[in-house]
């Protein structure tokens, strides 16, 4: 599996992005890494390493990148601090729908465009604020983007928000899969419950499980991490990926 570091010219700068494809140049199916708030760093480089090892060309951009290159925080900045809190402010609050409909077509067009991208249908993972962009991807390339799947996605449903992610839905053909955790205050029970309605109501292929775990379990560097369920919904995610793409 070959590694290269690349620098993506995007509408509002430069992105760093990650690309991992087959060694020998093999056309694969193509992957959309979104990474959680923290982006690319040695944790989510091993996820995407390992999905890629699985059979994909896998792509994983920085979606910060209007704030910061990477690493998007400082060693100092500790989980659960009030620093930690404002730092993740700054690096989502440039990420409107219409400037992420700008990266995601950036970011798309990248993907499929490599020689080590076969034709046919992408995936898109997305993990923490990657699972909201991820549903996004799939509504602006409806014809691109087959499967998605999100873990323990923020903010997935906003009640009274005309941005919420759930708003997406009708421009949606890919299957989904929603891993939510029990303890989540970016996506509470009420919010689940609320969401899954709304995916009933759109109609389309879908799974969403509520695994016994906190925000953040399935990244390796997250205190949160909870190995046992982060193996369960990375079954899950390959599963989706092997019967789709």
């Amino acid at each position: 599996m070959k590694e290269q570091n690349l620098m993506l010219a995007m509408p509002d700068g430069t992105a760093e992005a990650v690309l991992y494809s087959s060694e020998s140049g093999q056309a694969l199916p193509g992957v959309l890494f979104v990474p959680d708030i923290g982006s690319i760093r040695e944790a989510t480089r091993r996820m995407a390493r390992r999905l890629a090892d699985g059979g994909y060309t896998v792509l994983m951009p920085n979606p910060f990148y209007r704030t910061s290159a990477v690493p998007v925080f400082s060693p100092e900045i500790k989980h659960g601090t009030p620093e930690r809190l404002k730092r993740i402010q700054e690096l989502s609050a440039p990420l409107t729908p219409e400037k992420l409909e700008q990266d995601l077509a950036v970011y798309l067009d990248h993907l499929t465009g490599q020689p080590t991208t076969s034709a046919g249908k992408i995936g898109v993972v997305g993990f923490c604020i990657g699972g909201g962009i991820a549903l996004r991807a799939a509504a602006l390339r409806p014809g691109c983007v087959g499967a998605v799947a999100s873990f323990h996605g923020g903010g997935l449903y906003k009640d009274g928000n005309p941005a919420s992610p759930h708003k997406l839905l009708p421009q949606v053909k890919a299957r989904l899969y929603f891993g939510h955790a029990t303890e989540d205050g970016s996506m509470t029970a009420s919010d689940i419950a609320k969401f899954e309605q709304a995916l009933t109501e759109w109609g389309g292929s879908f799974v969403s499980v509520t695994y016994p775990a906190r925000h953040g379990w399935t990244v390796a560097d997250n205190p949160a991490y909870n190995r046992p369920e982060a193996e369960k919904a990375w079954a899950k995610l390959t599963e989706l990926f092997r019967q789709t793409l």
